[in-house]
Parts: C-alpha cells; structure tokens; sequence
C-alpha cells in the first residue's frame, strides 16, 4: 500500500529532472532522461501523457512506479471496445434507489397525511425525487475517483486506443478542464488535478484533439547499455556475467525478422528463469529450451531456432 504524502511533497519530488530519474531509479524503474522530462513538463504544466510503444516496453510500469514513488494512489482503467460513461465516470446505485423507493411507498400514506390538494401533494413528494439522484446514491468510477482525491492521484487509462472514438471524445473535457459535468448534480472540478498517464499501443491512430491535450512520450526498446541496467534493477541477484550475455542474445535476437520483437518485459522473465535454473552462462540447449519465454508466436521460435547456436555463441564472447 502507498504511503499518502501532502501535496507539497509531490512537488518537492517533482522539482526537477534528476530528482524525478532519481525517484523512480529507487522503486526500481530505470528512466531515461527524455521519460523523466515529460514527467516533469507534465506536473508543471497540468497535462496528461500520452505514452506510446510497443507492448511490454514499460508504459504502465511508468504510472505505476511513478504512483509507488509518489505515494499516491494509483488508479487504473482499463480500455475495452464498447466501454462508457457508466463504466468509466459514475453511475447511479440502482439497488439503493430501489430500496428507498419501498421505503417512500410504505410511508407514503405518512408523507401525505397533511396535503388536501394534488398540488400539495405534488410539493410534498418533490423534494423525494430529487433526493434520488444525489451525492449518497452516486456510485464513482474511475475517472470520478481520480478528480476527487484530496491530495491528488495518479490516474492510469490503459490501452486507450482499445476504445471506441466516442469515448476518446468524452474524454477531451476532463483531460482538459479536470472537471466532468454530472446533469442531476452539476459540475464537479478537481481540487488537485490527478497526473494522467493514457498508454497505447498503436491498435489505431488517436484522435488529433486528443493528442492536443496531451504530452506526447514514445517509449523505445532500450539499448544494451539501458536494458542491463533495467535488468540489474528487477533481477538484482543474477550474476553480472550472465546478465551481460542475456542482454546481448536479446538485442541480437531483435536484429531477425520477427513478428513480434521480444520487449523489455520478457527480457526481465528470461533473466528470471535462467536465475530459477542456476544458470551461469548461456548454454545452446537451455537457450533452444526457454526461447518461449521470450518470443511468443511459434514461427517466430522456429526462425529464431535457425540461428541459436550463433547467436549464443556471439553473446558469451561479451
């Protein structure tokens, strides 16, 4: 669980650039100096980040770090064809309106002992109806959440481009305005914008009002240099030899013609496993034997397959 800290402590944290790679470096995510500048342009600025790559490069782990680090509350939606305002902003809480509403029927007689005219009447029970749709029968989603945190929130729309263009439209008010209108209640703004993480992983092209709002952040597969470091970071107890070797097989692995490249992700599963098998080096048949960890369509292990026995040998002369 986060440990909740007053808002100026977020902003201390989010002074400045170093601070911000230093940050995250301590609960284990190496960023680079391009991640932690749009981190920083984000805060000051009150936007959100639009962060794009390929699947498992780091983007949720972004917010999620940057929510760990923080300490503030992370909360996450995840984008789905067909998703709504129902399922993303608020709805109301049917059952309880149902149970009041028996309520109001047996005390009706009560309610109305006194009026002697339908108008009177009318005036009596008005007041009932609008009790229904009010704040004790309002059942928040995430975005609701996120603008109503006191000390503010890290907010996570995952996989916005799953989503259907509608959607993307219902978002532009309150990623610009931080503030979301609720027809029976009204305007609700937030005291404490949440920092917006949106990641997508290029299924269609956004909206350009939607990239308008936002801070753009393309998040590359790393180079050698980089993807050790990531390694060494969530992997801490693997041998610096063996490290360094895994790496390279990885970055030559990306250098065939693959359908899907492995990411960061399945290099970070891949040093796991050779850590679970007590492996010090690479070996041809333990590389042939674990290859599904790292790719994950069947042609792409059989093209692979072809050259194990030099791409290993390549990456144990490092």
């Amino acid at each position: 669980m986060n440990n909740i800290v007053p808002p100026n402590g977020v902003d201390e944290k989010l002074s400045s650039i170093e601070s911000i790679i230093d940050g995250l470096g301590d609960v284990g995510y190496i960023a680079s100096r391009r991640i932690a500048t749009a981190l920083f342009v984000a805060k000051n600025l009150t936007k959100p980040i639009l962060v794009e790559g390929s699947a498992g490069v780091g983007k949720t782990e972004l917010a999620l770090s940057t929510a760990n680090w923080l300490g503030l509350p992370l909360i996450r939606m995840q984008c789905y064809e067909g998703l709504d305002e129902s399922k993303a902003l608020y709805e109301w809480k049917y059952g309880k309106q149902l149970l009041y509403t028996q309520i109001l029927k047996d005390k009706m007689g009560d309610i109305l002992s006194d009026t002697k005219t339908l108008d009177e009447a009318m005036v009596s029970l008005e007041g009932f109806g609008d009790m229904f749709y009010s704040e004790q029968f309002l059942e928040p989603r995430p975005l609701l959440k996120a603008l109503r945190q006191e000390h503010g929130a890290v907010l996570l729309i995952d996989e916005v481009d799953k989503s259907d263009e509608e959607f993307e439209a219902f978002l532009l008010e309150i990623l610009s305005e931080f503030q979301v209108t609720i027809p029976e209640i009204g305007t609700i703004k937030s005291e404490k914008p949440p920092l917006v993480f949106l990641t997508s992983n290029n299924m269609r092209e956004m909206g350009d009002a939607l990239k308008r709002r936002c801070l753009h952040l393309f998040i590359p597969l790393p180079d050698e240099k980089l993807e050790r470091r990531i390694v060494a970071s969530r992997v801490p107890d693997i041998e610096e030899r063996l490290r360094h070797q895994l790496v390279a097989f990885v970055q030559a692995l990306r250098g065939i013609d693959l359908k899907k490249l492995p990411s960061i992700s399945e290099t970070i599963d891949w040093a796991r496993v050779l850590l679970l098998l007590h492996a010090d080096s690479l070996e041809i048949d333990m590389v042939r034997e674990t290859l599904n960890v790292l790719l994950k369509f069947e042609q792409d292990i059989e093209s692979a397959g072809k050259e194990i026995a030099e791409l290993t040998r390549k990456a144990n002369q490092v």
